[in-house]
Parts: C-alpha cells; structure tokens; sequence
C-alpha cells in the first residue's frame, strides 16, 4: 500500500487546515449537527473536505457518501493523521454505532435517508438504551412502542442519553410486545427529537460537565418506516450496536491527542525528576514501564484485528476485548499523569496550576465512566469469558 499511503499523505497535507492540526480540546471537538456551532472556521472546513471524499466514513461504500476503503487502507489514513496531527473531522454515535447498523440490517430507503447526512455531519444522534431500572439489565427496558395503523405511540424514560440535549435524532430501544420474553418483544425504532414530546434534562457530572442526559418519551408519534429490523426483534440489533459502541470506546486513546499530548514518561520525568533520562521514582518508573508495554501491545493488536477483519465480518465478541482494554488503559494513563503530578494533581480552578493540570484532573475524574459507559467492565469480562473464550458457567 505504499502508493495510497504517500497519496494520503499528500493530500492531507493539501487540504488539513493548520489549525486543523493542532490538540483538540474538548470544547473544540466537532460532532455535527442542526445545532452545531464552530469555534473556528477551519473546524467546518476541514468537515467539508473530509467529508467531501467520504473519509468521515472512510470504509462505507461510496454509494452513501462513504470512502469505499478497505480497512487496511482505513487504518492507513488513521495513521497518517496522526503522524501529522490532524485532528478527526468529526465524531458522533451516527458514524460510530448507528451507521454500521443501518448497512447491516436497515431498509434501502432507511440508508438514504439517514447515512448521507451522518457522513457529512448534518444530522447528530443519541443512543436510546439505559433507563432508570434497566441498566446493565438492558432487556428490562419499559419503554413501550404501541402500533397504531402507520405509526407508534411511544412512552418512556431514558437515561445515561450522552449528549442528548445538543441531538437532532435519537435511536431507541422500545417494548412491544409486553407479552413476550423479555428479549424478544423489543424493537429498534429510530426518532426525531425535534417532536415536543421528546425532552432530554442534562445531568451534572462530577467533572462539572453534563454530557449525559436522561430522556422522556410522552406521546410521541413515530412512523412505521422508522423501524430498524423486524418487529420484536431488535434485540439482535441492539447487541450488534453495541459492538460497535465498545470498539470505539475501546480505541480512546487513539485520538488526535496522541501526537500532542505529553507522554505518561514525560510528565513522570517533569514532576518526579529525571535521573540520567529514567524517571527518578523507581516505583512509579515500574509503573509507567508496565503501562506503556502495555498500550504498545493494545495498539498492535487493533492493528492485527483491523488486518484480520477484511474479511468484511463485524466486531463481534472481541469488541468487548478492546472495550475493556481500552478504557482501562486510559484510566491508568490518568492515574498515572495525577500521581506523577503530586500535589498540582490537585487543582480544580485558580492560579498557580497550568491549563494541562486543570484538565487532567478534569479527565481523571471522566475516565472513570469510561469503564461504565457502553457496558461495565465487569459485564466486558463476562462476555469474553463465556461468548470469547467459551468457559463454563
């Protein structure tokens, strides 16, 4: 692939902007969206051009505005841009989970609807999942979908709904069939939140954020069309998404911090000392080791995997496996970067911290939902435990 990596190259440095080339801080991150606002130009530019070659969704087939790369090549342009900083073009639930799903199981008409204005960032989904007594328990769900000739009703309450308040669309799970097993009488329906009766109520977060939201459905009339799969069966919908969800949890330490972000070892070296170029604590050297051998080893294999998937399959179980990998790693990288940090791991607001300090205890305290958000750890090992390596219960 030497042609496509050094024409990837040198389109990317034609048309990334320079201040598209910089560490991209939360406030500056680009999810799309009716209700998107831009802090720079070049943020909306550099949408448009990605956008323009379908390298948002780099590996969706062209005929809905995708790239039509094989993820060989799609692992190609990854690298690329991070080698020269360039920050992702967007980011959102529709290219990350919902996407993926409409090509394995929507209608045509579904998938010109909807994948064209996800990959160009015009429309911004919310995931539809957790309720107040269905959590982990996913398929206790209550929301109930009624059909009613060429439309349902639908009433309920969601929570945990990320981002939910700045969403144009959200994608649901909803009960309809109260008769059946609990998971076969679940659908997938997809919903505009532009219908009054939908309210989302941002929740406050102990980092200060409210990135999370919980959600209520009253009486909102939803077209038949807008049914993802068979009735009653979007159970295997729902658990295919979530795949999908966890393979890109899994990959958060793959952003475009990585080029401009300060290394666990540096920072180590910065506040702990540096003796002749090791980190001058030999406990906290041990630990810094231990973790980058093994987040060099995590990136390996999402580039075997990534190698290994040409086949075209989806992420499947293993999914759970990076999910877990992932998210763990990044809340040791924060563990680490606010011990190396000692007392200056303590600022919240307030002279005599630096803005990196300020954010990494701001980010240390997010990890921790890392580990939650998508499915618990505890519920990944589960999975890899019975659905990977096939143990007995």
């Amino acid at each position: 692939m030497p042609t496509f990596r050094a024409e990837t190259r040198a389109w990317l440095e034609e048309n990334c902007p320079p201040a598209m080339r910089t560490f991209m801080p939360e406030n500056e991150q680009v999810a799309g969206g009716k209700r998107a606002q831009y802090v720079r130009p070049e943020q909306k530019q550099w949408l448009d051009r990605m956008a323009a070659k379908g390298w948002t969704a780099p590996t969706w087939p062209k005929q809905y505005g995708g790239g039509g790369l094989s993820n060989e090549e799609a692992l190609i342009l990854e690298e690329e841009m991070q080698d020269l900083g360039c920050r992702l073009p967007l980011r959102g639930m529709g290219l990350s989970m919902l996407g993926p799903v409409l090509l394995e199981y929507g209608t045509e008409e579904q998938r010109q609807t909807h994948i064209p204005p996800i990959v160009r960032g015009e429309i911004r989904w919310c995931q539809g999942y957790s309720e107040p007594e269905a959590g982990s328990d996913l398929a206790s769900l209550r929301t109930r979908a009624v059909l009613q000739g060429e439309h349902f009703l639908v009433n309920g309450h969601k929570i945990w709904t990320s981002n939910a308040h700045h969403s144009d669309w959200i994608f649901c799970l909803v009960r309809t069939d109260p008769t059946a097993k609990k998971h076969e009488g679940i659908s997938f329906l997809l919903i505009d939140m532009a219908d009054p009766g939908v309210r989302p109520n941002p929740i406050r977060l102990i980092s200060g954020a409210s990135v999370f939201c919980e959600t209520f459905i009253e009486n909102v009339r939803v077209p038949a069309g807008n049914l993802v799969g068979p009735l009653n069966k979007g159970w295997t919908i729902a658990k295919r998404l979530l795949e999908h969800e966890r393979k890109g949890i899994g990959g958060i330490a793959n952003r475009n911090a990585a080029k401009f972000e300060i290394s666990v070892e540096a920072a180590a070296k910065h506040y702990a000392g540096d003796d002749n170029g090791k980190i001058a604590d030999p406990i906290l050297r041990d630990r810094v080791a231990a973790y980058s051998m093994d987040a060099h080893a995590f990136q390996l294999t999402r580039r075997r995997a990534a190698e290994e998937a040409e086949s075209g399959a989806p992420p499947g179980p293993l999914s759970a496996m990076f999910k877990l990998q992932g998210t763990e790693l990044n809340k040791r990288r924060y563990e680490l970067l606010l011990e190396s940090e000692g007392f200056q791991g303590l600022g919240w607001e307030g002279q005599g911290f630096t803005p990196d300090e300020l954010r990494f205890t701001r980010e240390w305290l997010r990890s921790k939902a890392n580990s939650i958000e998508g499915g618990t750890s505890e519920v990944q090992l589960n999975i890899i435990a019975k659905r990977v390596l096939g143990l007995p219960d």
